[in-house]
Parts: C-alpha cells; structure tokens; sequence
C-alpha cells in the first residue's frame, strides 16, 4: 500500500511554509508522497472575502510544486459535496484509492479541537493522525516552521511590498498580480 499524507488547507497563497513543512514530514515519516488538498471551503471557518477562487489556488500550488518530488497539489474536495469535511473527503478517498494509506497531517491548533471535527472519532479509527506544530502548540513531530502565513502575504501583496523568500519564486509575479486584484473574490 502507498503510504500518502493529506496536508489540507485554503492555501491562499500557497507558500514556502507549507512547501517546507511538507518536505520535512517526508522526511521524518514513512509517508511516500504527500497531497496537498486545495480546499474550497473549511466547515470551521467563515468564509473569507478574500479567498481566490478555488481554480486559481490550485493552479498556483500546482506551479508551485512542479519540480518537488513526493509533494502535489490535488483538488479531489473540489468535486465533493460542500463543505468539505475531511471525514467525507478521506472516506470517498479510501473508496477511490484501495491500494493506498491515507495519513491526515494536522496542525497542532487544529488537534486542540479536534473534538469538534465531524466524525473525529470515526477518523481516529480508519486512519493515522501526524500532528506538526503551529500556533505554540506541541505536534507529534518536531519541525521548525517558516515565520510565514498566506494572510501576511496577501497584506504585502497589497501594500506593495516584497514576497520574495515566501512564495516560491517560479510563482512571485502571479501571486503579485492575482492578489493585487481585487477582482479575485469568490461569491
């Protein structure tokens, strides 16, 4: 069986963090490949006003990623019901996947109220949980984060500063222009 991880997030930009963290949980793991699931929408957070579409953070990470062995982006949530709620998105994955282990990769913010997710405890039992840390809280892997968030990028983006050594560099000028829009709202 393959041995996947499922890093889910908005990544709203996609950024060198996630890249970074993922690249260290191949490390630090047996995971053989890590997923990283664009999300059209978090059940747990409201939706935000400036979320770029759906298509276009996937197109990013998907640039992002393209010389990175192991890592990928993927839009599987895209084409299920919303909101996409993980215990769906990894039920229909076994389902559609039969020869691969699905790893769900968490940060250590969101283990903290795990108890809240939708059938967490249900997810617990089909699958393994890598907890890493973020926000001051322990994971179950150590792993030094970038000082960086999609939120302080989109910021700089438009106040016009510098985003160089926190996006990948093949996508700086796309982030700049798509970011800078304000044409980029999903309704």
């Amino acid at each position: 069986m393959r041995k996947i991880g499922i890093f889910g997030g908005s990544f709203n930009p996609i950024h060198c963090g996630h890249i970074a963290l993922a690249k260290e949980i191949l490390r630090q793991t047996e995971l053989e490949e890590i997923w990283l699931m664009v999300s059209p929408q978090n059940p747990l957070k409201q939706e935000s006003s400036d979320l770029l579409d759906d298509d276009l953070r996937f197109e990013l990470a998907q640039k992002a990623l393209v010389d990175i062995e192991g890592i990928e982006a993927c839009d599987y949530e895209f084409h299920l019901p919303k909101p996409s709620y993980t215990w769906n998105t990894l039920r229909h994955l076994r389902e559609d996947y039969p020869d691969c282990a699905f790893t769900l990769l968490i940060g250590g913010d969101n283990w903290e109220r795990f108890d809240r997710w939708y059938h967490w405890k249900d997810i617990l039992r089909n699958h393994d949980v890598i907890v890493y840390p973020r926000d001051g809280q322990a994971g179950t892997i150590e792993a030094d984060l970038l000082p960086v968030s999609s939120t302080e990028i989109r910021e700089r983006v438009r106040r016009g500063e510098s985003i160089e050594g926190l996006v990948p560099d093949i996508i700086i000028d796309e982030v700049k222009r798509l970011y800078r829009s304000e044409e980029h709202t999903s309704e």
